[in-house]
Parts: C-alpha cells; structure tokens; sequence
C-alpha cells in the first residue's frame, strides 16, 4: 500500500481524537487542551486550496494572448500552478510571446481574475466547513498565498472577518514559493514554529515551500499531480475532515 492511500485510509478509519504530542518520558502535569494540542496553527494555500480558481486564471490567460496576438496551450497554463505571480509573468512574456513587461501581465491578469472572484467563489469542497471548524476549536489559521492582496481581498470579503489571523500575500514576500520564506513568515506572525504547523497545499511548488520551512503538509492534489515526500500527506478532498482528525497527521507524516 502507498503512502497517500495508506494516509487516506487512516483518516477514514479513524475514531478522532486530538494526540498529545509530549514524548512518553515527560511527567504530566496541568496543561489546557489547546497547550498540549498539534497543529499549533493550520496555513492555508489559496488558490486550488482553499478556492478553486486555478480555472479563473487559464480562461484569463487565454483571454490575454488573444488581446495580444499571442500563443497559448494548458499545458504552458499548468505549468504555472503555484507560481509567484512575477513569475508567472516572466513565463507567459517568453512563452506567450507577447510584448509586455511581466508586471503589467500580471496586473492584466489580476484585472480579468478579480472581476471573476467579485461575481462567484468556487470554493473546494469541505474547505470553508474546515476553517470554520478551526475557528471554533481555536486554531490560529493563516492564509500563504502567492496572488496579490487586490485579489485576495474579494475572497476574503465572502469569509468571516476573523478567519485568518494572518495572511501572506505574493506581494509582501521578497521570495516567492517555492522557497520557504512565505510559510516562515506565516508562522512567525502567528507567534509559532514552522515544525509545530500544518500546512494544506495543492501542487508541487507550494508543498516544496512549506516542507523547507518545517511544516508537515498535507496535500490535497487539484489541478496537477503532487510527488510524495517525507513531510507530505495525502487527501483526495478536505470534505468530512475535522481539527481532530488533523491532530493525527504528525504521526503519520
């Protein structure tokens, strides 16, 4: 059995139940619930995580080499999944060939998107049942996401206020994922060690991110495919899972 269907199947199977995380030699002595408790804070990815608007962006990808006299496939589309958006801007300038410096691509790019998030949000299944559940249980969130805040706000607007404790936008780190400062910074503002959270990503890029900078992972693969690793767990969807079946996750990881 591989390990995400090993992982799978633990998470079906299980009663629940938060784990004490404290090593067997370690006397007990008076410690509240949410002391002893793992996470210490779950980071959200966005995009494909949390919303499903990876689609968003390809349609207005096309929409821009069309503009613009340019060539487009999915294939080039996909290959930006998880990518800074400067980046992805240098990506569709060479492959796009089209005669725009990448920070107005990706301000052209921000336009089409953002118009589409302020009508609907595609939310992946069971993500907003999680964070409220988080919420009530008292674990910090944090949002880690490579989009700009102009588009992440219309997001956040259709959430309550208090969802996130902290929110890292592609436009406030100075490297992007997949290096780990934007799941460091993260875990800094929340007052917390990288190693004591739990990150939930959707592609390679974002999953290479928070394992360097400590965090388990689980991985709920969307859009492209996701390579196992040692801090990496699997899910096929976030529907039907609780903060107490999260706890479980370090052990498996």
């Amino acid at each position: 059995m591989n390990t995400s269907t090993r992982v799978a199947r633990e998470l079906t199977e299980s009663p629940g139940g938060t784990l004490s995380t404290a090593p067997p030699s370690e006397p007990a002595g008076p410690r509240s619930p949410r002391a002893a408790a793992w996470p210490a804070a779950v980071l959200w990815d966005m995009d494909g995580t949390l919303v499903d608007t990876e689609p968003y962006w390809i349609d207005t990808e096309f929409e821009l080499a069309a503009r613009h006299g340019g060539r487009w496939s999915k294939e080039h589309a996909l290959n930006l999944v998880g990518n800074s958006l400067i980046e992805s801007g240098r990506y569709i300038r060479e492959h796009m060939g089209i005669d725009l410096e990448p920070a107005e691509i990706v301000e052209q790019l921000l336009d089409g998107v953002v118009a589409r998030v302020e009508q609907s949000v595609p939310w992946r299944p069971g993500a907003r049942e999680l964070l409220e559940a988080l919420h009530q249980a008292d674990v910090p969130c944090a949002l880690v996401t490579m989009s700009y805040r102009r588009f992440v706000d219309p997001v956040l607007a259709w959430l309550p206020e208090d969802s996130f404790r902290a929110i890292v936008t592609g436009d406030t780190v100075s490297r992007g994922k997949p290096h780990p400062e934007p799941y460091e910074k993260a875990a800094a503002m929340l007052g917390v060690r990288p190693e004591d959270c739990l990150a939930i990503e959707d592609s390679n890029t974002g999953a290479r991110s928070a394992e360097s900078a400590g965090c388990t992972v689980l991985v709920v693969p969307n859009h492209v495919p996701v390579l196992d690793g040692p801090g990496r767990v699997f899910r096929d969807s976030l529907a039907g899972l609780d903060p107490a079946q999260l706890a479980e996750l370090r052990g498996v990881s």
